[in-house]
């Protein structure tokens, strides 16, 4: 039973290494089409199921404007780790907006026919600086 769990478990980090890189590509693409306000692009990379919250590239555009402006406007981004949680890939990604405010975020990326896409992005928690 623990070779099995093992066994699964190293796949599933093999398999996530493997996709780091297309992940961190799909992001970074929605990314660069915020920042030059092409939403359509932008929408583009968002799932089947996040397409169908939205319904559209428009009102997406808003969303994202409105509720992430540090992903609409970055002034820095940086890939962070890339890891499997039940099931599911999430890549971690901090991103410094115009005021210099850290945020990080996790992007929770899912494989359809088209490629990697972006199925959900939550704003994590700060959790401060210890002394």
């Amino acid at each position: 039973m623990r070779v099995t769990a093992f066994v699964t478990a190293l796949f599933l980090a093999t398999a996530a290494t493997a996709q780091e890189g297309p992940i961190r590509n799909t992001i970074q693409s929605q990314i660069d089409a915020f920042l030059a306000d092409d939403f359509a692009t932008a929408f583009s990379f968002a799932s089947p199921t996040i397409k169908g919250l939205f319904g559209s590239a428009d009102r997406f555009g808003q969303m994202v404007q409105q509720g992430y402006p540090m992903v609409h406007r970055p002034q820095t981004v940086r890939m962070l780790d890339l890891r499997e949680v039940n099931g599911r890939l999430w890549q971690k990604v901090m991103i410094t907006d115009q005021q210099g405010r850290t945020h990080v975020l996790d992007y929770q990326m899912i494989e359809t026919p088209e490629g990697w896409q972006i199925n959900g992005v939550q704003l994590l928690p700060d959790v401060g600086v210890g002394a």
